[in-house]
């Protein structure tokens, strides 16, 4: 695949040519589901969320409960807990905090691959993070009128410690 970069105003010309790989893999299908919560609050918020969680810890639990949703983390230095309850009163759509929730959630992800999320912040104003107890959490930013991205990340899974001699 060749790629011609021409720029009139500087007089340069940048030609690109690059190898197609093909990949053989299967194709993972992602199934439509039903979420038993849904959060829909500030991108900028969600980012700023994961930055500072990110400096004690390096996995977050997000649990979503009638009382709102809480963002928390334990690490070497110490422990970090976040709770935003839900506010939809704000003068601009945009910053509302809006919790939909048939039935509690709580579940723990690498907070390094919810940092490379958050890239798409600038995006978009909202973040909206579906989560349900037996599938990957779905971070979605919509992209103005072309549609949206999304992000699957499947939970981090404790393993439970032998207890047997």
């Amino acid at each position: 695949m060749t790629h011609v970069i021409d720029d009139a105003a500087q007089d340069k010309i940048a030609d690109f040519e690059m190898k197609l790989m093909d990949i053989d893999s299967e194709h993972l299908g992602i199934p439509d589901a039903e979420y038993h919560s849904i959060v829909r609050m500030p991108s900028g918020e969600f980012s700023r969320i994961c930055k500072d969680l990110s400096t004690i810890g390096d996995t977050v639990v997000i649990s979503v409960t009638k009382e709102g949703v809480k963002f928390s983390t334990a690490g070497d230095i110490g422990t970090a807990n976040i709770v935003l309850r839900q506010n939809t009163t704000v003068d601009k759509p945009e910053d509302a905090i809006v919790i939909e929730m048939n039935e509690p959630v709580s579940l723990s992800f690498a907070l390094r691959y919810m940092n490379s999320f958050t890239k798409a912040t600038p995006l978009s104003e909202t973040v909206t993070i579906s989560l349900s107890s037996e599938l990957p959490v779905v971070v979605e930013y919509k992209v103005a009128e072309m549609g949206y991205i999304r992000y699957y990340l499947a939970p981090k899974i404790e393993e439970e410690e032998d207890t047997n001699p």
